[in-house]
């Protein structure tokens, strides 16, 4: 079984930084595409960040020049470092990634159980 774990979340003052970071465990053979979503209050979840695993990033608007998504493909790992926070960041961030567990196997998207962002003074 894979699963995803975040870390990183908490509490931050307007114009601070947090880094989010997501480990993938189990049994893994290869990650495809890696995301950042995000779920504001009585909100849809939407995709803030994604990488391909050839290292190609896209972002959603409201976060481009802020945010900045990374992995580490060796330690089968993804990274969202949130700079200039504001208070519409607030939000529970989710990792997701595709990952396949043997060659033979097609792609599974996983969630992590995400973690919570707070921007507030």
């Amino acid at each position: 079984q894979v699963q995803l774990a975040e870390s990183g979340g908490g509490l931050v003052q307007p114009g601070g930084s947090l880094r989010l970071s997501c480990a993938a465990s189990g049994r893994i053979f290869s990650i495809n595409n890696m995301r950042w979503y995000r779920q504001a209050p009585g909100k849809e979840r939407d995709q803030v960040a994604t990488i391909t695993s050839g290292g190609s990033t896209n972002y959603e608007d409201s976060v481009k020049g802020r945010f900045t998504i990374s992995r580490d493909s060796a330690k089968n790992t993804v990274s969202l470092q949130m700079n200039s926070l504001k208070p519409e960041d607030t939000a529970v961030y989710y990792c997701n990634a595709d990952i396949k567990s043997w060659p033979s196997y097609g792609y599974l998207e996983v969630w992590g159980q995400g973690t919570l962002v707070t921007v507030s003074s």
